[in-house]
């Protein structure tokens, strides 16, 4: 009976399995421009910063984290692989409701499954009072 028991937790683990999951370990490549440049902007407005990101290696590019570098900038990215030869976008966008005046130069951190893992990509702007 024990042996039963063995033998059906283990078809149950078996049946389980994700058959349509990514293997993570393999590391691809991609490519993007890493400045976004909105010119002038007043203060007050939200930038939206658009990032073209094309997997230029042989395995599903997938991004892990997408992070601004304040709490003024959210990012959107896509939460599912973008398959080799594909592209995606990164949405970011930056608040300058709490910015001076001046240049803005926000950073916006991509984790991937990449060499290397970490990218990193500015949204620049020039604030200029109302």
């Amino acid at each position: 009976m024990k042996y039963l028991l063995v033998i059906f937790t283990g078809l149950l683990m078996m049946s389980c399995k994700d058959t349509s999951s990514i293997e993570v370990g393999n590391k691809t490549t991609m490519t993007v421009d890493t400045v976004f440049d909105a010119g002038d902007v007043v203060k007050g407005e939200v930038v939206t910063a658009k990032f073209v990101i094309t997997n230029t290696g042989e395995y599903p590019l997938v991004i892990g984290e997408v992070k601004g570098s304040c709490s003024c900038t959210v990012a959107e990215y896509p939460e599912y692989p973008i398959q080799a030869g594909q592209s995606g976008k990164i949405l970011a966008h930056v608040n300058t409701e709490k910015v001076g005046a001046g240049t803005l130069n926000k950073s916006v951190r991509i984790v991937a499954n990449t060499t290397p893992s970490i990218t990193q990509v500015v949204v620049r702007a020039n604030v200029i009072r109302r």
